[in-house]
């Protein structure tokens, strides 16, 4: 069976979201939204967009889960066809910077006119107004000025990039849809639309919320790697094993401390308290000894059924393949690649992949037709060059 071939299902099924596509946070949010059943209209750039990133489409997996329309948006042609597809519409979501969909034709006031109920996303790094709207910027940028990047390192050492997972896909991303879901939910009810302003600086800052409570409460230092959750307490870190591998240790809870200790043969050592943080660099060194006379998977062995926060640090080779992610399914293989399945997960309405990464314009006739648009129309646009 085709992947094309199996029904869509999942939550969202039913919403219909056009995404005028571009790179990065926003196809993110739009997986996340086909992930979950709506069917995600994309509107590609016939002349592909510079991502600095060369792969085959079919590895471009931010685009999975929805049908693809190569369109020339410089054209009024398309500008015409898009604002006649917004009119059936739930949502649109674009990730340009503030000021570029309007002068398309193409922002807010201009689809709004036409679909009052219609929820608009945009997705930006420093928001749609500010100092900084205008400006370049990318995720590393973004986290820099919420205080997420300087909080994230060893002690003494400098800023650790987080990927882009914090910026692009947490704060960004994963706000947008929420941020939409919310919207679309809301216009249900009201009957009236709304923009949703995601900027991935204050997305980033809010996941901050809890280290922010701590320092303000003085239960944190605005230094790295000194505090209980960012390698600082010798507890809440990452060890090397005899084989040079790693695991991570999370033992804050006294009663898991406890157990840690045992499981170190250190529980009649003499060593510092858990909270003397003087004692701290001696507490780290015992730990550092103790991990290196066994290798991870012997670790995760003897740890196995005892109450200690402690896990392998699995490669990207290794993560699809433990024991834990196969029985829950956390990765799938589809188009023979393997890639995170959707979550979160739901009891009644589960989310099913249907559809891998599509090439540009693979979906062009197709995808119109259910729109609404007459074949002679499609036929026409292809013809002249505004659709491919």
């Amino acid at each position: 069976m085709r992947l094309e071939d199996i029904a869509r299902s999942g939550p969202l099924t039913g919403l219909k979201i056009i995404e005028l596509g571009g790179i990065g946070p926003a196809p993110f949010c739009a997986m996340v939204l086909a992930d979950m059943g709506a069917d995600v209209l994309r509107l590609d750039r016939i002349a592909p967009s510079d991502s600095g990133i060369r792969m085959d489409h079919r590895f471009n997996l931010l685009n999975r889960g929805r049908r693809s329309v190569a369109i020339d948006l410089k054209r009024p042609e398309a500008v015409a066809l898009v604002q006649r597809l917004v009119c059936s519409a739930d949502a649109v979501l674009e990730g340009f910077r503030p000021g570029v969909t309007e002068r398309l034709g193409l922002g807010p006031d201009e689809c709004m006119i036409r679909n009052p109920r219609l929820v608009y996303g945009r997705m930006t790094g420093w928001g749609q107004d500010g100092p900084l709207a205008q400006a370049p910027g990318h995720d590393l940028n973004y986290i820099s000025l919420s205080g997420v990047l300087h909080a994230i390192g060893q002690r003494d050492g400098p800023p650790v990039p987080p990927l882009n997972l914090v910026g692009d896909f947490g704060g960004g991303a994963m706000y947008l849809a929420f941020g939409m879901v919310c919207a679309m939910l809301e216009a249900m009810r009201s009957g009236r639309g709304q923009i949703v302003d995601a900027a991935m600086v204050d997305g980033s800052a809010h996941l901050m919320m809890l280290i922010y409570v701590m320092y303000a409460a003085g239960a944190w230092t605005d230094r790295r790697g000194d505090n209980r959750l960012d390698s600082g307490a010798p507890w809440y870190s990452v060890y090397e094993t005899r084989d040079l591998r790693y695991v991570s240790l999370a033992s804050n809870e006294e009663r898991f401390y406890r157990q840690t200790l045992e499981l170190l043969g250190l529980s009649d050592a003499a060593i510092p308290d858990q909270h003397d943080r003087e004692g701290w660099p001696v507490l780290r060194t015992h730990f550092a000894q103790a991990f290196r006379q066994k290798t991870r998977d012997e670790w995760c062995t003897l740890a196995a059924g005892v109450d200690v926060c402690l896990a392998p640090v699995l490669s990207l080779s290794e993560a699809p393949y433990h024991p834990h992610n196969l029985a829950r399914g956390t990765f799938v293989e589809l188009d023979g690649i393997v890639q995170p399945a959707p979550a979160p997960r739901f009891s009644r309405t589960r989310p099913t992949l249907h559809r891998g990464a599509p090439a540009p314009g693979a979906h062009t006739a197709e995808a119109l037709s259910d729109w609404g648009i007459e074949a002679d129309e499609i036929e026409t646009l292809c013809r002249t060059g505004v659709l491919q």
